[in-house]
């Protein structure tokens, strides 16, 4: 039944489309070395994996699914009620976001809502960038809303540790050296809930659900519906890019490095390139980013150097890459008011 579901799938995409086959990682087995192995050949490649028996069920992905559908049948004025703030927490609107400014004409088509890790207002760590409150919806509106979004937090947060130690072991790294507290300790861990409204993508037009980019951090978890858009691109040098659809797998999450696990490695372990083009069919995805602590030093790793191969980039803190990624990719709250 699943091969005839993927065949339908693929047979929804056009004749000169390519999709791209990636590893899979079973997060419940035994045999470690195994995953390693399939692991560090899929950040060599693509950078791009599946992780299958997560942890996470089934029914609370759907549950999230469909808190996530709810929230943006909501109308505009509700849904402009609870704008990200200066955190980046809460709702932004369809062209908030512009990734790849050098080939789009107005921004991205989707919207979104961000929740982070709840800090309290009166919590002293409350005062960093990324931590605070989040931006909650009402109970009389979305009734649950909250409980289900901090359950999956908390739970992809466990998946995220568990892709970590074997990311570690494939760096030739003691296990929990991304779970020391320096690292994911206090992360700065975010989960974003997006909503591709049915527009259909015309590259040559500069129309994109979701410009060309790289995610910022260590690494992206993401769950999606069974709609195709997700695109990567393994050679952005390449003249012309060549893209691959990244088929949905019921179940699975697709997990992708970000830029600091590739300044880490020294460009050993790759952030691949990817965009969303839109077929007129809604879609919706759940993106998980997992970024390390606000002092995190990310900088060139002892196994990933040598006289031959010194670092390529310089050390910086995790709060300041952060902070300059997003500045440069959304679009400023003064235009709102």
């Amino acid at each position: 039944m699943a091969a005839s579901v993927e065949e339908t799938l693929v047979q929804s995409l056009p004749d000169s489309a390519k999709v791209s086959r990636l590893n899979c990682i079973d997060l419940s087995t035994s045999d470690t070395q195994s995953s390693v192995c399939l692991l560090k050949q899929a950040c060599l490649d693509s950078g791009f994996f599946y992780v299958i028996n997560h942890g996470i069920s089934q029914e609370l992905m759907d549950e999230v699914f469909a808190q996530s559908k709810r929230l943006f049948d909501l109308p505009i004025e509700e849904k402009m009620k609870l704008l990200r703030n200066e955190k980046n927490r809460g709702y932004t609107p369809v062209l908030d976001e512009h990734l790849d400014p050098v080939n789009q004409i107005n921004g991205d088509y989707k919207e979104g809502y961000y929740i982070g890790i709840e800090v309290p207002e009166d919590d002293p760590e409350s005062e960093k960038p990324f931590y605070g409150p989040n931006v909650w919806p009402t109970t009389d509106i979305l009734p649950g809303w909250r409980q289900t979004m901090e359950k999956y937090h908390q739970e992809a947060l466990k998946m995220a540790k568990k892709i970590s130690s074997i990311i570690a072991l494939a760096l030739d790294l003691e296990c929990d050296f991304f779970d020391r507290p320096e690292m994911l300790g206090k992360p700065i861990a975010t989960l974003r809930l997006l909503h591709y409204e049915g527009q259909i993508s015309e590259p040559t037009k500069g129309i994109y659900g979701a410009g060309a980019h790289t995610d910022f951090g260590l690494i992206t978890l993401l769950a999606t519906d069974d709609v195709f858009g997700l695109q990567i691109c393994r050679d952005k040098d390449a003249k012309p890019q060549i893209w691959e659809y990244v088929a949905p797998l019921r179940g699975a999450f697709v997990v992708n490095l970000g830029d600091m696990l590739e300044r880490w490695s020294n460009c050993v372990f790759r952030s691949t390139l990817h965009r969303v083009l839109g077929n007129g069919q809604e879609r919706y995805s759940i993106a998980y980013f997992v970024e390390p602590s606000h002092d995190c030093v990310v900088e060139c790793l002892p196994t990933c150097q040598s006289q031959d191969n010194p670092p390529k980039f310089p050390p910086i803190k995790c709060e300041t890459y952060l902070q300059q990624r997003y500045h440069e990719t959304h679009a400023d709250l003064n235009s709102y008011k």
